[in-house]
């Protein structure tokens, strides 16, 4: 018996032994899938000892003479040549017309070119002349950029919707409404099927409240979410959309936005990626996508999306009878027809909800970038790609894009600004964007120089450090980093190592590529870790660009 004992104890102490062994291992495969999945990074370490073993050299900043000049995006403009012709007329008489991307993109959204080429077929005359049409794809924002500048004119421009026309005519002489319709279209708020919404305003109205999260676009350059910006004014108050009580209403729905997208193809993506209960949509855009259909009601808002035409005062001078020409084939009944096909002139019932004038609508445009942070100043950092790879056009167009860019940034807020090679470089330590850090911020950018390797995601995780250091005597601003880089990453650390810790600090990296050969897939990647946008652009148009994003973001 007492052997039998003995017997039985040493099972049941090698029993405990395995359990205590397999509970152990279990333990540190939870710990190990914590990591991977929560705070830490893929290495499973920390933000602080991750950084451990990075060389950060803090600079001595340097002053220079910054300008003083109010900033005009018309300024940075590139070339109209940058925006090629989707379609190239030869007639006689040519008649350019500048139109949005869902009548001027591709496939579905390809009814304007495949009218274009069909009238340029036919080899209509004016008299003795030949007329064409030649068309380019132009945003409703910038097209009216172009118009405003005067840098170029087409003939005719037809915005998604009236604002932007109507902007464009208050800012300057160079236009004049031709017709309000060209194809029928509306825009709206796709909730999740089976959500009970019927309303948009009891859409906005839960957004208000915190209740849903829904993206829309920005109203700078998009005619979508300008038109839920001026349906947001008008809601908080119909007897004036720029009281307190309006501009209150605005503010709290806007910090209940995760994200205001840079394009609707980031919007797309994040309403993917589950973030979103809802975003902004149009109509034709909407019935032509069936995943879209399948997952979301539409509700429309705002005013309609009929694309008003608009000539410009040169065609009206020289060009009047063959606009006429171009414009009676347009909206004949065979093109208005065809135009069904892609998703146009449906959704016909629904009235716009208020009208606008020009001066109304650029009165909103400033409410909305004076209050679209809701009273939070911004914690910036910017993040610059000083390697080798960078020499030469790239590093010059990164220093003048920064150079230029600064000049949107409110003196509020908090900046930044860390440079890269093989090592970490804080150029200018945190701190309100005042003269004197304006001076020392553009004399770090005119000492940058290109060589050595590219330490992308070491510097990534110094910036995080930067934000969440002024955070700690600043808990409530509003944090992002700019990277501008050509992405070609060889430091260290991948994106997979630090993958995890960029997710947990919430902070959105908006990403911006120079140089044709960009990674630009490893850059979207990094951006979409936090739903913010990334933007690729050779030397031609990185500034007007950087400029924009810096307008909306800062």
């Amino acid at each position: 018996m007492n052997r039998n004992r003995s017997n039985n104890k040493i099972v049941a102490a090698a029993v405990i032994g395995v359990v205590i062994v397999l509970g152990l291992v279990l333990v540190a495969g939870i710990k190990v899938m914590k990591n991977d999945d929560g705070e830490g990074g893929g290495s499973g370490k920390t933000l602080e000892e991750m950084l451990e073993n990075v060389d950060i050299t803090k600079a001595t900043p340097t002053k220079a003479s910054v300008s003083l000049n109010d900033p005009s995006l018309y300024d940075e403009l590139p070339d109209i040549s940058k925006y090629p012709l989707a379609v190239q007329g030869n007639g006689d008489v040519d008649i350019e017309i500048f139109a949005p991307s869902e009548k001027a993109g591709k496939d579905t959204d390809a009814w304007l070119i495949d009218a274009a080429e069909s009238f340029n077929a036919l080899k209509m005359k004016s008299g003795s002349k030949t007329v064409s049409i030649s068309v380019r794809c132009m945003s409703s924002g910038q097209g009216a950029d172009y118009i405003i500048s005067g840098k170029y004119l087409p003939d005719l421009y037809t915005p998604s919707n009236s604002l932007f026309g109507e902007y464009a005519m208050a800012k300057c002489s160079n236009i004049t409404l031709y017709s309000d319709k060209l194809v029928g279209n509306t825009a709206g708020i796709l909730v999740r099927k089976n959500s009970g919404y019927t309303d948009v305003n009891k859409v906005i109205q839960d957004v208000v409240d915190g209740k849903i999260n829904i993206g829309y676009t920005n109203p700078q350059t998009s005619a979508a979410g300008l038109n839920l910006l001026m349906q947001i004014l008008m809601n908080a108050d119909k007897d004036d959309m720029f009281s307190q009580k309006a501009i209150d209403y605005f503010t709290q729905f806007n910090s209940n936005i995760p994200f205001i997208a840079y394009t609707t193809q980031q919007m797309r993506d994040s309403a993917g990626s589950g973030i979103l209960d809802g975003m902004v949509s149009e109509y034709q855009s909407y019935i032509n996508d069936e995943n879209l259909r399948s997952v979301y009601d539409f509700l429309p808002f705002g005013i309609r999306h009929d694309g008003p035409v608009y000539i410009t005062s040169s065609a009206y001078l020289n060009k009047k009878d063959a606009v006429k020409i171009v414009m009676d084939f347009l909206q004949s009944t065979e093109m208005q027809k065809k135009a069904e096909n892609y998703g146009f002139n449906q959704n016909t019932d629904y009235k716009s909800a208020f009208d606008v004038s020009g001066s109304q609508v650029n009165r909103a445009l400033e409410t909305y970038k004076s209050f679209k942070d809701g009273g939070r100043d911004i914690a910036a950092v910017f993040v610059a790609d000083c390697s080798g790879s960078m020499a030469g056009d790239a590093i010059q167009q990164l220093r003048t894009s920064l150079s230029n860019g600064m000049t949107y940034i409110k003196e509020n807020n908090y900046v930044g600004l860390i440079s890269y090679s093989n090592d970490v470089t804080i150029e200018l330590p945190m701190g309100k964007f005042d003269l004197t850090q304006k001076s020392y911020f553009q004399g770090a950018v005119n000492n940058m120089q290109a060589n050595g390797g590219t330490s992308s995601y070491e510097a990534v995780l110094t910036a995080i450090k930067m934000i969440n250091d002024l955070k700690k005597d600043n808990p409530d601003v509003k944090p992002m980093i700019f990277l501008l880089s050509d992405g070609m990453a060889n430091g260290e650390f991948t994106l997979e190592d630090t993958r995890n810790i960029i997710k947990d600090s919430k902070i959105p990296i908006y990403t911006i590529g120079y140089t044709s050969s960009a990674d630009t897939d490893e850059l979207q990647k990094l951006s979409n870790i936090n739903e913010a946008a990334s933007i690729n652009a050779d030397s031609d148009d990185i500034i007007y660009k950087i400029k924009s994003l810096f307008n909306s973001q800062l």
